[in-house]
């Protein structure tokens, strides 16, 4: 059986730079707002949500660190080959 996920990332290429963004929106700023300024992922343009996908079509540390996650849970950085990303995960 399939595993659906749905999360929203921000992606940083500097992990002080996703230190500094998930203070932000930890201290009330728009997650969303965040990512369609920040981003370096084309889901940036929207809100960082990268919609509906099925378990094992992300990179393993993405998967790692959404797996271990709560339903509106906030992680970050986790740092793939892609840099540093901030991970809402949503309800699927």
């Amino acid at each position: 059986m399939r595993q659906y996920n749905r999360a929203k990332h921000i992606l940083l290429e500097d992990e002080e730079d996703a230190l500094e963004i998930l203070e932000r929106i930890n201290k009330g700023e728009d997650f969303e707002n965040m990512a369609k300024e920040f981003s370096e992922c084309d889901s940036g343009d929207k809100g960082g949500n990268l919609g509906r996908f099925v378990s094992g079509t992300m990179v393993p540390e993405f998967e790692r660190a959404l797996y271990n996650m709560q339903l509106g849970e906030l992680k970050g950085p986790v740092k793939t080959k892609f840099g540093y990303h901030i991970i809402l995960k949503l309800s699927v």
